[in-house]
C-alpha cells in the first residue's frame, strides 16, 4: 500500500469508491451533484493550499483523506474513506497519520470535520484520535457544512 497526492487518472476510482461507501454502505444517499469538489479536485483543494491523500494497492484506490485550507490555520477534514476490505489493515490510521503530520508541519491550529451522526465507527475512531464533538456554536472559524444529521468534531492541532 502506498500514500500518493491525488493524481486525476485516479478521479474515477476515488468517486466511485466514495460513492459506494456514502451510498451502499451507509445509506446517506449523496448524489455526485452535491459533492461538486469531487469533480474538480485540483480547483476546491490544491488551489488554496489544501491536500488531497489517496491510498493505492497494485493501482487501485482504497482509500481517501483531504482537507481544505481556510485559513489562519485552520483547516476542514474531507472525504476519509476506506475500502471495506482494508479497513483493518490499518489504511485509515495510515492516511490519517500522514494527513495530520502535514497540518502539523504547515502550523495549522484547527482541524473541522462533520460526518453523519449515523457513522458510530466514525466517531469512536476520532474520539480516540482526540477529537471533540462540538455544536456548530463552538466552531472556531466559519464553517458552512452541509447538514445532513451531522456531527461536528474539532481536534486542537
Amino acid at each position: 500500500m502506498e500514500i500518493i497526492k491525488y493524481q486525476k487518472e485516479y478521479k474515477q476510482q476515488v468517486i466511485d469508491l466514495i460513492l459506494h461507501i456514502q451510498n451502499d454502505e451507509a445509506r446517506i444517499d449523496l448524489k455526485i451533484e452535491e459533492q461538486l469538489d469531487l469533480l474538480d479536485i485540483e480547483e476546491y483543494y490544491f488551489k488554496n493550499g489544501g491536500n488531497f491523500l489517496i491510498a493505492i494497492e497494485d493501482n487501485k484506490v482504497i482509500g481517501t483523506f483531504a482537507y481544505m485550507n481556510y485559513g489562519n490555520g485552520n483547516a476542514v477534514l474531507k472525504k476519509f474513506f476506506v475500502e471495506t476490505n482494508w479497513r483493518r489493515k490499518k489504511v485509515g490510521l495510515a492516511l490519517y497519520e500522514e494527513l495530520i503530520d502535514e497540518l502539523k508541519a504547515k502550523k495549522y491550529r484547527y482541524a473541522v470535520l462533520d460526518t453523519p451522526s449515523v457513522a458510530k465507527r466514525s466517531h469512536e475512531f476520532y474520539e480516540r484520535a482526540g477529537f471533540k464533538r462540538i455544536s456548530k456554536e463552538e466552531l472556531p472559524f466559519n464553517y458552512e457544512f452541509p447538514d445532513r444529521d451531522s456531527y461536528l468534531y474539532l481536534l486542537s492541532i
